[in-house]
């Protein structure tokens, strides 16, 4: 394969885009939602109004603010408003628990939260101490909370001044991912990083305004915020869903005649059982592309043979963005491979425990660098441990690569899990199930999940006078954790296999499992 071409990368904020969209082709429409429509122009002068009523409250240059809702138009005017303020958008969860937005909040020190009425509900009564400017996204907002469309409503429609400062170094957004280990790390992007994924991404995706994107995949994902602003570079329209509903899906790529889909594991999974793939025109769509998860060939397949949709698979971490298959070759497309680097990445293979190059062909850790980097992690310690001399950053993705650039992932130096699309550490379950008072010991590993694609199981050792049940794990989790996290089950062993150094061995825990080599349930 010929390598990607070189790219121009504007000296612009990342807001540029919305901006520059809403001047040149104001009045197309960018976003659909529901019923309703809105334009390039309205979702700029949301989010400028926005930007305004944030600066006349104190919000301004280098400080963050949280965005907590679920898919929605005022999701992406808000964090178009921060941007313009001079602030970072700090995206957690929707889903999060009180613990897990306590640690959020903890590493980013945000002076100001967007949510929506149901998420704010939920803030005020975990009884964290919340950031003094509190945002809700719905007319009918909590105690404490301001209206949104009150703000925007009473705000300056006029353009905030320039960002000053250097782009490569100032805060734009702080998606979360679990990093290598422990509790999940802020991940800090700047304005030229992320102005730089968007552009890859139109050139690797071969997206023009031409397009018709479908996206119900969460906005608090990099995934989501690049995939918008891809939107907004190109001048494209998107259908926005809260969530994902497989007939609901199909009926739209029809009725719309959508052209780019996005997609992971679990909605393959359900698009294949869903009856109504067969009977819905979908020759509209260019492509589904396959992200986040492995590709599980037969299921691709499948789906493929019933309905004719074409998967494009790419790779991608929240700290950077990797590679594609070659769009402009859909003969050429592969479900063995997530293509090759995209425009401006270089790529290394090295021996995970030198980070020196192993021998063209051989398999070892993957290490890639390029504009849309990310800045580094929150807690900053963290940052040593992936980031290496020369810019190169540790994917924790071991692999090998083909002569002609082909990648090939064969397993993980770092022992995530990655559930849903999520990569969650084992030792932040772990550190939740021994504060369980019947819990001497354990250790959570990933196995194989149909729908998850892995899903976490935990093994444990009781106290001795403890009578303490399976299911009772699994709630104990449940109950403290995002739903990506739960446990898909948990095995009670007489003691966890550690090395010399007391460190975990799962290898022999996964080796041990029957779930372990099947598909899951």
């Amino acid at each position: 394969m010929r390598p990607r071409p070189r790219l121009h990368y504007p000296d612009q904020p990342l807001h540029a885009f919305l901006r520059r969209a809403a001047d040149h082709h104001g009045e197309r429409t960018a976003i659909r939602f529901d019923d309703d429509q809105y334009t390039f122009r309205e979702l700029d002068a949301g989010g400028t109004a926005f930007a305004n009523a944030l600066l006349g409250r104190g919000f301004g240059s280098g400080e963050r603010a949280v965005i907590a809702a679920a898919n929605r138009p005022e999701w992406l005017m808000a964090q178009h408003g921060i941007s313009q303020a001079g602030g970072a958008s700090v995206l957690v969860n929707s889903s999060w628990k009180a613990e897990e937005l306590a640690h959020a909040f903890g590493l980013t020190q945000p002076t100001a939260i967007v949510a929506d009425r149901a998420m704010a509900e939920r803030l005020d009564a975990t009884g964290l101490e919340l950031p003094p400017v509190r945002v809700c996204l719905d007319d009918e907002s909590p105690p404490d909370w301001l209206a949104f469309r009150d703000l925007i409503v009473d705000a300056s429609g006029q353009r905030p001044p320039d960002l000053q400062g250097d782009l490569r170094k100032l805060e734009a957004l702080l998606p979360f991912s679990s990093g290598t280990t422990g509790m999940p790390k802020a991940v800090r992007h700047s304005h030229a990083g992320l102005v730089a994924a968007a552009l890859q991404r139109i050139v690797s995706y071969n997206i023009s305004d031409a397009d018709r994107l479908q996206f119900f995949m969460p906005l608090f994902t990099i995934y989501g915020v690049i995939v918008a602003n891809s939107v907004f570079a190109s001048g494209a329209s998107l259908r926005l869903f809260t969530r994902f509903d497989a007939e609901t899906v199909l009926r739209n790529i029809e009725e719309e005649r959508i052209t780019i889909a996005f997609a992971a594991a679990p909605v393959a999974v359900a698009l294949r059982d869903c009856p109504a793939l067969d009977h819905h025109d979908l020759s509209s769509l260019r492509y589904m592309m396959w992200g986040a998860t492995p590709v599980v060939p037969e299921i691709a397949q499948e789906v493929t043979a019933r309905s004719g949709i074409r998967w494009f698979v790419a790779y991608a971490a929240t700290e950077a963005g990797i590679s594609a298959n070659p769009v402009e070759r859909p003969d050429q497309w592969r479900l063995d491979s997530p293509g090759i680097a995209i425009s401006d990445v270089e790529l290394r293979v090295a021996d995970p425990e030198t980070s020196q190059d192993v021998a063209p062909g051989e398999t070892g850790e993957l290490l890639v660098r390029g504009p849309s980097l990310m800045m580094g992690y929150l807690p900053e310690e963290d940052t040593d441990e992936v980031l290496l001399p020369g810019g190169w950053f540790r994917t924790g993705d071991i692999g090998w690569v083909e002569p002609d650039g082909w990648i090939h992932l064969t397993d993980r130096s770092k022992e995530m899990i990655k559930s849903s699309g999520f990569s969650l550490a084992p030792s932040e379950i772990e550190r939740l199930l021994h504060g369980h008072p019947e819990i001497v010991d354990c250790a959570v590993y990933g196995v194989p999940d149909s729908r998850r694609g892995e899903a976490p199981k935990a093994a444990v050792v009781r106290s001795k006078a403890s009578r303490l049940g399976e299911a009772e794990v699994i709630a104990f989790v449940a109950e403290r954790l995002a739903t990506y996290k739960h446990l898909r089950g948990a095995v009670f062993v007489d003691e966890i296999p550690r090395n010399a150094a007391g460190k975990v061995l799962r290898r022999l825990l996964r080796a041990a499992d029957p779930d372990v080599g099947g598909s899951g349930a």
